[in-house]
């Protein structure tokens, strides 16, 4: 399968240069849905458009069981800085987490098992809006479950590129892989008034101060030192005049954790921190909006990624996993099947990149090694 793979690299860089240059936020991805249901359907895949909006499945195969895997197509509101024929042509947007490289990969796992014989079906899902939610907060992944886009799943595999680890390597994780994410909005009611006589008016800008630091103090004062946890402010706004009391201040913030109880521990702390303002006198209005859920890998399908990377590349290209905070909608699929997904590491030696920045990008060698093994653990899926 990895020969096999090496031979389409060529086709796999182009896929990805393609998508790389013609980026599409969350939820417009009509143009590399198009593009995705057009390779689908020349390689004989029985191909549906229009999943969680803007997204496409494909199927070879029938009956169970079914094995699915996952790309995200979206990409990101940057200004792209690099200097290389790929570029973005959109300005304002580019690939800046992988998007594309997932996607090309998936593409490459759909032409490996075309030419495959085996039980079952292979379904191939190319997601929407990874990066964003839409106006009711739900991102790509909740969406494509709503229009049936894992019924009947029985394993869902993925992968991410990882710009931190040698290119080609692959990093393994069991259990909690990424955070959950919520996003708090809140208020801080006062009453305005002149500056020159702030004894007249109530500051939401000095209980801002105090419910500030309340809010900071969660994490290292009211949580378990030994449950993962974080507390992000991302925002702040109020007044629009030097010697203008105003009567509001507004906060914004994110929450990472790994377990269902410290969330809602965390909402009920950020509730009570907030209730400072009251005790100085003032009020606040609080609005939570519940995001992704923490990405769980399966152990058994760890132990399948594994026996797949050692069989195919060796024990010694497993790199050992760097926990952190960040979120995946990805959680989604695998809370409904057994699932996992694994870190492809994709450095450019000499120049690592970093994601969500406008010079991210990526060593094009990882790509065939991506889809091989995606494309060999769906294989012993189906026939285990």
């Amino acid at each position: 399968m990895l020969q096999r793979a090496h031979e389409i690299q060529d086709q796999l860089v182009a896929w990805r240069r393609e998508i790389h240059a013609h980026p599409e936020l969350g939820f417009r991805e009509t143009r590399t849905a198009t593009r995705v249901a057009e390779v689908l359907a020349g390689l004989g895949y029985r191909v549906r458009t229009g999943v969680g909006r803007t997204g496409v499945v494909a199927e070879r195969g029938e009956g169970h069981p079914i094995v699915a895997v996952r790309a995200d197509m979206d990409a990101l509101p940057i200004q792209e800085a690099n200097d290389v024929p790929y570029a973005s042509q959109v300005p304002g947007v580019m690939h800046a987490c992988g998007h594309d490289a997932h996607t090309a990969i998936a593409l490459g796992v759909a032409k490996l098992l075309a030419g495959e014989l085996f039980p079952g079906t292979i379904r191939l899902l190319f997601q929407p809006a990874e990066e964003v939610a839409d106006e009711e907060g739900l991102s790509g992944a909740p969406r494509m479950i709503q229009d049936g886009a894992m019924e009947g799943v029985d394993a869902v595999l993925a992968l991410h590129v990882d710009p931190s680890v040698k290119a080609g390597d692959i990093v393994l994780e069991t259990g909690p892989a990424s955070a959950g994410v919520d996003t708090f909005y809140a208020t801080i009611l006062g009453r305005g008034g002149h500056g020159a006589s702030p004894h007249r008016a109530v500051d939401p800008i000095y209980i801002a101060g105090h419910v500030l630091l309340a809010l900071h103090g969660i994490v290292s004062r009211r949580l378990d030192p030994m449950a993962p946890a974080v507390i992000s402010i991302g925002s702040i706004h109020g007044g629009q005049a030097d010697n203008v009391i105003p009567d509001r201040v507004e906060l914004t913030g994110t929450i990472r954790y790994m377990k269902p109880e410290v969330q809602r521990q965390i909402h009920a702390e950020i509730e009570r921190a907030l209730q400072v303002a009251r005790v100085l006198g003032g009020d606040y209005d609080l609005r939570l909006e519940i995001g992704y859920p923490p990405m769980v890998n399966d152990a058994r399908i760890i132990d399948l990624l594994r026996e797949v990377t050692v069989d195919l590349l060796g024990e010694e290209h497993i790199q050992p996993p760097h926990p952190g905070m960040g979120a995946e909608d990805f959680g989604y699929f695998s809370a409904l099947a057994p699932g996992a997904m694994l870190g492809l590491g994709c450095r450019i030696e000499g120049d690592e990149r970093v994601a969500h920045n406008p010079r991210f990008d990526i060593d094009e060698r990882c790509l065939s090694v991506g889809a091989a093994i995606l494309a060999e653990a769906a294989l012993r899926l189906l026939r285990k």
